[in-house]
């Protein structure tokens, strides 16, 4: 049974959200998981005055998603930061080449899922989420989200991420925050939940 990730991030707090979720996968038996990142279509002197440069060259380490790592997949989990509450253009570009995909019905019947991050607590990462659920309906995928049985989204004791649709983290308005301990729990909950549900429909 596999278990793509496929993340798009930018100063590095999804990629730590990413690996979250992969070790929650891998956490079930039988998984083999892969993590993958989606093109970067920005050129590097525009990520170099974002402060985004060197991140990148860390991410370098995860081969580039293709649309053959999604077919071959049994579950996808995709993770994407916030822009405006909504996808990436990266992430979008991505999805947006996938249409050979859905002419063959590639992604029917697998189990989509997706996490997320923001600059600001309420920075759209809920309609982030949702949003990108219509593509994986359209891909005739199954979606999972994080239940609340993971009780660390229910905590007041901090200010996190995580609802629901997704596992989420707040990174600041300059990027300086890196996922908490409750944000990444969240994540590896995700990966373990999502991997689950797809071992049972393998059998």
């Amino acid at each position: 049974m596999k278990v793509l990730v496929a993340y798009h991030s930018m100063h590095g707090a999804i990629k730590k959200m990413a690996d979250a979720v992969a070790e929650g996968a891998k956490s079930v038996k039988g998984s083999e998981v892969k993590i993958c990142r989606v093109p970067e279509t920005m050129p590097d002197e525009v990520l170099e005055k974002m402060g985004a440069l060197e991140p990148q060259k860390m991410f370098a380490e995860d081969p580039v998603c293709t649309n053959d790592d999604l077919a071959e997949s049994d579950a996808v989990i995709f993770g994407t930061p916030t822009r405006f509450g909504n996808m990436t253009a990266q992430m979008r570009a991505f999805l947006d080449a996938t249409g050979g995909l859905w002419v063959k019905g590639a992604l029917v019947g697998k189990v989509g899922s997706v996490f997320t991050g923001s600059g600001t607590q309420h920075g759209g990462q809920e309609t982030t989420i949702t949003s990108f659920h219509s593509t994986l309906l359209h891909q005739g995928m199954i979606i999972a989200g994080l239940p609340y049985s993971f009780q660390g989204q229910s905590t007041l004791d901090e200010i996190t991420g995580g609802s629901p649709y997704g596992a989420s983290t707040i990174s600041g308005p300059s990027a300086e925050r890196m996922p908490s301990k409750n944000e990444l729990d969240g994540a590896r909950y995700q990966g373990r939940y999502v991997a689950e549900i797809a071992s049972k429909l393998a059998r």
